[in-house]
């Protein structure tokens, strides 16, 4: 969830093999007929596999996304389960190929982990939970409090930042797996639990009275959350953000599951050649997919604000707010490049 902090040592061999791995993705996922994504190993509303072993999400939607405007089947897909530790290594190794497992786009991510990022599905920002009987309702009161954090990532910084620049005292609880930060808030042994605000909303509903427990409303970080792949591959690179913009852009035009089918016959040419049938739209052969890959996408998985309220949005138990993840026209940051 939070930017691991990787050295340099990530390992030659490990990029360079990684490197090889990149070149024609394409040609690799049609070949054995399946999307490898990396995800997280369980994050409710994100990715986590239910009682049948089902993943769910809205970061697996958005891996069976791609599979749909491949394959025009978002069933053909497979995960690779990873811990903030072994996310890198997993993509970058080839185990995967794409990862979406709500990690944040850094330039030391996009630069020396020979990993590329461009789209942005997810605005979020490190925030605290407590437990309501702690009487706090800002996280300007927590001076003294015992605090729960994942070692290895950029969580520890932000946190020892955000205390020392408003002069407040702390005492880090610090566990390597996040179950075992989960196990040290719920038995109390700490104060306060500090991660991404959409992790928080998450792990709140696996405590066992979500009800006694809030998340406080400061955000003390930048965490743009996104997609990435292995450098090397620009068409690979191309077909998954495109996939992203596509999917924000049928919401702005109000294309959903349900009227996609109607909505190709609109006189919109902008609609038209999103849908794959404006007559000189060639937008789904220079990607090298068909060109009703947008439409395969709406139709198999549904347009952002879908995927979004579906996953975690007001409807679903973490009830989280569109905020800055409205479209553009509605004051948030979610805005699609032209496809034409």
């Amino acid at each position: 969830m939070k930017k691991t902090l990787l050295s340099a040592t990530i390992g030659a061999a490990v990029l360079g093999a990684a490197s090889a791995a990149s070149a024609a993705t394409l040609d690799d996922v049609k070949a054995k007929g399946f999307v490898q994504c990396v995800v997280n190993t369980g994050l409710a509303g994100f990715s986590a596999p239910d009682a049948s072993g089902n993943w769910t999400g809205f970061d697996v939607d958005y891996c069976r996304a791609i599979a749909a405007a491949i394959f025009n089947d978002p069933s053909k897909v497979k995960f690779t389960p990873t811990t903030a530790q072994t996310r890198f290594t997993a993509l970058q190794s080839g185990e995967g190929d794409v990862m979406f497992r709500n990690t944040t786009w850094t330039i030391n991510r996009d630069t020396a982990l020979g990993l590329n990022f461009r789209t942005v599905n997810y605005y979020d920002g490190q925030g605290f939970m407590v437990p309501k009987s702690l009487n706090v309702k800002s996280a300007l009161e927590l001076s003294g409090a015992a605090v729960c954090v994942q070692s290895g990532t950029t969580t520890e910084l932000n946190l020892a930042d955000y205390f020392k620049a408003n002069n407040l005292q702390y005492n880090p609880v610090v566990f390597e797996k996040l179950p075992e930060v989960n196990a040290a808030y719920q038995e109390g042994r700490c104060d306060v639990y500090t991660t991404d605000q959409s992790g928080l909303y998450s792990i709140r509903l696996s405590l066992s009275n979500p009800d006694e427990h809030m998340v406080l409303p400061e955000i003390i970080s930048k965490e743009p959350l996104g997609p990435a792949v292995r450098q090397g591959d620009d068409q690979w690179f191309d077909i998954v953000s495109w996939s992203h913009y596509a999917m924000v852009q049928a919401e702005e035009f109000g294309i959903t599951q349900a009227n996609v089918d109607e909505m190709k016959n609109s006189e919109n040419p902008e609609i038209r050649r999103l849908l794959g049938v404006e007559a000189d739209s060639k937008i789904g052969t220079d990607l090298g997919l068909g060109n009703d890959w947008a439409y395969n996408i709406i139709k198999h998985v549904g347009n952002y604000g879908e995927v979004f309220e579906r996953n975690i949005g007001m409807s679903t138990p973490l009830k989280i707010e569109r905020g800055l993840n409205a479209l553009w026209t509605d004051g948030g940051l979610q805005y699609a490049m032209p496809i034409r």
